[in-house]
């Protein structure tokens, strides 16, 4: 006869009960339910960020490289040469004039053109540093953007109005994938990369993306960014390092999150998030295993609350319930806050944001699978290029 709790009477049932609810069930419910707790300090502080005017806004040199084709890259850079932001200079940095296809560039755009042959640092990194070095000397500010992300016009002003504030050492955006066409793993990439966006708030942040990344040209040269790029695979992990070492905070600016248009087939998107793990692993190893460690008890405690359901353990569907309530609610929450940051894209959100809520638990395990698939990587193939890992940066 069952207990009363719905397990049977039996020792060993009983002591398989004790195993998966103590130890992975119940744990992965709680933390899932803490990290649902933090959302409310996060939408306040977005919302607030959303709603502030800067007070100044110190002209600046916008630098995006480029490497080849990407979708919509010409609609891509027309949008960074359509900022709202009264005095700044846009440039399109790249290797070669090669790397530059034809009829993509605005007419308000200088090209700097790397020629670099630094074999310890990536092809973006040097095409960065280049274009740093030919700013215009007037701006007082440097910001990074990708080739592939289709900015907004108020996307600038967003990142600069943070850099007014006192520690603050650099300002950062992230992107939403909104893929046109909407495939199903270019939907699923969406709902993956939006768990990372969640990571940022109020606070220091872990990280600078580098697709949406400013930083006063004083701070930028104090910290010796320049230096740490010799050899240097990732600009954004390396940028965060030193920003970090200069005891300065990076600050989350949600009004500069860049909607991203491209579509993604499942192998390039299993491709990709392989290769964000191993960057991740390598320059933050730390944020890393952390990582790692919250997927592992989230998955074994999510597989432990299905087996005690299947196995007809009533009360297995409290912790699972839990969780997996937990991890969609944060879902529901992320996708609210971009939605209010990104109102041009209103019709998108109302037909495809559902996902973020529903599709969660699927892509816990994605992550999971690309941590794995990361573990034993000692390099990646970026653009072309194959770069290896001999040593792990501090993190």
């Amino acid at each position: 006869m069952p207990g009363a709790l719905g397990f049977a009477d039996d020792p060993p049932v009983m002591l398989s009960l004790v195993f998966w609810y103590w130890f992975l069930a119940a744990p992965a419910a709680m933390l899932a339910l803490f990290s649902l707790a933090g959302e409310r300090k996060r939408a306040v502080y977005v919302r607030r960020r959303l709603a502030a005017t800067p007070e100044r806004l110190p002209p600046a040199s916008v630098i995006v490289p480029v490497k080849g084709h990407d979708d919509g890259l010409r609609d891509n850079l027309a949008a960074l040469a359509a900022l709202d932001y009264p005095d700044y200079e846009l440039i399109v940095a790249a290797r070669s004039a090669a790397d530059i296809p034809p009829a993509v560039l605005p007419r308000r755009v200088k090209v700097v053109l790397a020629h670099g042959e630094n074999p310890a640092a990536s092809e973006k990194v040097q095409n960065l540093a280049a274009a740093v070095k030919a700013s215009r000397k007037s701006s007082e500010v440097f910001a990074f953007a990708d080739s592939d992300g289709r900015v907004t016009a108020r996307w600038l002003q967003a990142l600069v109005a943070p850099l007014a504030e006192d520690g603050v050492g650099a300002s950062t955006g992230y992107r939403w994938f909104m893929p046109a066409p909407a495939m199903f793993w270019a939907l699923m990439r969406s709902v993956w990369n939006a768990t990372a966006e969640g990571l940022l708030g109020p606070g220091d942040n872990p990280f600078a993306w580098g697709g949406a990344t400013a930083v006063r040209k004083e701070t930028f040269f104090l910290a010796r960014v320049l230096e740490s790029w010799k050899s240097a695979v990732s600009d954004d992990y390396a940028l965060s390092a030193c920003v970090r070492a200069a005891k300065l905070r990076i600050v989350y600016a949600p009004g500069a999150l860049v909607p991203s248009l491209e579509s993604v087939t499942g192998l390039r998107f299993f491709e990709w998030a392989r290769r964000q793990m191993i960057l991740t692993r390598f320059y933050r190893p730390r944020l890393w295993l952390a990582g790692l460690a919250a997927h592992i008890l989230y998955c074994a405690g999510m597989a432990a609350g299905v087996w005690g359901c299947a196995t007809g353990h009533r009360a297995a569907a409290i912790p699972l319930a839990a969780q997996l309530l937990a991890g969609m609610g944060k879902g529901f929450a992320r996708v609210r806050l971009a939605r209010a940051a990104l109102p041009e894209y209103a019709a998108w959100f109302a037909r495809w944001g559902w996902i973020h809520t529903l599709w969660v638990p699927a892509s816990t395990w994605l992550w999971l699978g690309a941590l794995a698939a990361s573990a034993l990587c000692n390099s990646i193939e970026w653009r072309g290029y194959r770069y290896e890992f001999r040593r792990r940066a501090s993190g």
